[in-house]
């Protein structure tokens, strides 16, 4: 998911009761819940290294664990630098360190939970399983979900302010824990509703024959704001469809756009590219790919092999994942001589010698 709803989420995990545990809950939890995208600094090393590291160790169930130690520690030093600066008031209770270290790990698999929603997926697993695994029901963007954190977050403090000017005594224990939990149902109820409309697209497109031949795979993927529109991927023994799924109505392909891949074959030239650094990270990653391969007349790149995960391949104009493809050149001995990272206006050309 997107880093706000990320730190949103860590807010309102506090507010649902943890704040009342522990000093320094809030903090903790809302950096915990957005530290595992700390990996975003393998970048530094070029879009396919950050690509290759993206939800890697800090994104799994082992690393939790060190996102929360990190957290901690960070919040212990500036806990004890403001403590040199300013005496805390007479009274006031310490943070609870122990119980913050798990706090941080609930917010941190909290991170997971939500990036497990989403069709990119997770490895939780790794080291010791390095599979794949996403549950396909939401978009890395979710207004709903951003809307009811939003919403959750914010309401309750303005209704104190109200009470405060209407003169309510004011209360010592922390606010908005009412709003906090009505966000996380709020995003339960959602994930619910998406889950159930979400088998109803994939039974659907699991009932039909596709150009007379059984699916030996389908899915269905996410579009942003309805949960009854659905871009259905399907693969048969010799091509790949697309179509687009209505849940609600339990339709396929109403209007009759679906778009057909036949399955290419493998020739010198794409066992080549796949051999390339960016293939096997991206071939790793993918669940539907498929390439093509274009013949140029320079002999020094005579060969660009194109990599594209239909999951991500949104008709127009939704067009969603469209920098989630990659390409590979090579020259008439077949070494590659570049890596092409993302959309075609968006591409970056790495040459390996420059790795």
């Amino acid at each position: 998911m997107d880093p706000l709803t990320h730190l949103l989420t860590g807010a309102c995990l506090s507010r649902s009761g943890f704040n009342r545990k522990t000093a320094l809950a809030t903090p903790v939890m809302v950096l915990a819940a957005e530290i595992p995208d700390i990996d975003v600094v393998a970048y530094l090393g070029g879009p396919v290294t950050g690509f290759a590291h993206h939800r890697g160790f800090t994104h799994t169930l082992l690393g939790t664990l060190f996102d929360a130690a990190l957290v901690v520690g960070l919040v212990y030093l500036l806990h004890r630098l403001y403590r040199r600066w300013r005496q805390p008031s007479e009274g006031a209770a310490g943070p609870r360190w122990g119980l913050l270290y798990l706090f941080a790990v609930m917010a941190a698999l909290s991170h997971l939970l939500l990036d497990y929603t989403n069709s990119y997926g997770v490895r939780p697993f790794a080291p010791f399983n390095w599979r794949w695994y996403s549950w396909d029901i939401v978009s890395i963007i979710e207004p709903v979900i951003l809307a009811a954190l939003v919403i959750g977050l914010t309401v309750p403090p303005l209704l104190s302010l109200i009470g405060e000017e209407i003169g309510e005594r004011r209360r010592k224990a922390p606010r908005g824990r009412g709003g906090a939990v009505f966000a996380l149902l709020i995003i339960v109820t959602l994930w619910g509703v998406r889950d159930f409309q979400h088998r109803r697209a994939v039974a659907a497109l699991d009932s039909l024959l596709y150009e007379g031949k059984a699916a030996l795979r389908v899915s269905a993927f996410p579009y942003t704001l309805t949960p009854f529109r659905w871009h259905g991927v399907v693969e048969t023994e010799d091509h790949f469809e697309e179509l687009l799924v209505s849940s609600r109505a339990g339709e396929v392909d109403r209007e009759g756009r679906a778009r057909v891949r036949y399955k290419p074959e493998e020739t010198p030239v794409t066992l080549a590219a796949k051999r390339s650094y960016l293939a096997r990270v991206y071939l790793d990653w993918a669940q539907y790919p498929i390439w093509e391969v274009e013949e140029t007349n320079d002999p020094k790149r005579a060969y660009i092999v194109r990599f594209l995960d239909l999951r991500y391949d949104y008709p127009p104009p939704s067009g969603a994942g469209s920098a989630l493809r990659c390409a590979v050149v090579l020259d008439r001995n077949l070494n590659v001589v570049a890596e092409i990272w993302g959309a075609k206006s968006q591409a970056v050309i790495l040459e390996p010698e420059a790795r």
